[in-house]
């Protein structure tokens, strides 16, 4: 379901989109949609981040005894 809005924009941001699409309506919403995914993107990472952070030692100190169990005397 569409839901009908307004926006007031800076005319110079105005004239580029339409410069762009003549669909000022479809721009945005697709605008919208791009940023949306990358702030969303971007929350994931960092949760990811946190989490492989929390266990980072374990898991460099895991890494480091395979390291020493694969080295050859």
């Amino acid at each position: 379901m569409r839901v009908k809005t307004s926006i007031t924009l800076p005319a110079d941001l105005l004239a580029r989109v339409d410069r762009v699409d003549s669909n000022r309506s479809a721009f945005l919403e697709r605008a919208a949609r791009v940023y949306l995914a990358r702030v969303e993107q971007a929350d994931r990472d960092r949760r990811d981040i946190a989490i492989i952070n929390r266990h980072a030692r374990r898991l460099n100190r895991e890494a480091l005894e395979t390291l020493e169990y694969q080295i050859l005397p």
